[in-house]
């Protein structure tokens, strides 16, 4: 690997960053910014919920690149959220809930991280973030298992302290992970 991979791995990658509403979707800031230092071109697509944890606008700074949060708001005669789904090279999910985990694992296409899902190419890996209880449910646990029998790549949460006070399994992995995870599907 020469100087330039080893300090751009990702340069030349477009990225498909998903955003799904949980309290770990500030996180994404970080994300983006840890993914752009790695030469990825990313583009950042959020659920409507999602907006409620961390602005459009941050993102698109961040990203330096439009953010896709609706349906209704994508400009062109050609549907953004496709031509985004035919041109990323990886969609990342982070943090996925337990909504997103089921509609994708359902061929549910109820908002643009879906329709998104449904219509790449490209690999998708997804890091889930939710609280313990609800990753446990046996329901999120199948949806995972589909998934990763599809070729989905999950990140698995790690035990922390959890948005609700709760001590366990749910809280998002570390941005570190997660970054060397995708780099890794790149080298």
């Amino acid at each position: 690997m020469n100087s330039d991979e080893t300090s751009a791995p990702l340069k030349g990658k477009i990225i498909g960053l998903g955003v799904s509403g949980s309290i770990a979707a500030y996180k994404a800031a970080d994300l983006t910014g840890e993914l752009r230092k790695a030469g990825a071109d990313v583009h950042v697509v959020m659920t409507q919920s999602a907006t409620q944890f961390i602005s459009v606008l941050t993102l698109e700074t961040l990203s330096r690149n439009p953010v896709l949060s609706s349906f209704w708001n994508e400009d062109g005669w050609q549907p953004g959220h496709i031509e985004l789904a035919d041109k990323i090279d990886i969609f990342l999910v982070v943090p996925a809930t337990a909504h997103q985990l089921g509609n994708y694992a359902n061929g549910l296409a109820t908002d643009l991280l879906g329709a998104i899902y449904l219509a790449t190419k490209a690999p998708v890996c997804i890091a889930p973030a939710m609280n313990g209880k609800m990753y446990e449910h046996e329901a999120v646990q199948k949806n995972l298992e589909v998934l990763k029998g599809r070729g989905v790549e999950i990140i698995e949460p790690v035990v922390g302290e959890l948005a609700c006070g709760y001590e366990g399994i749910g809280k998002l992995a570390s941005l570190e992970t997660i970054v060397n995870q995708i780099v890794a599907r790149f080298i």
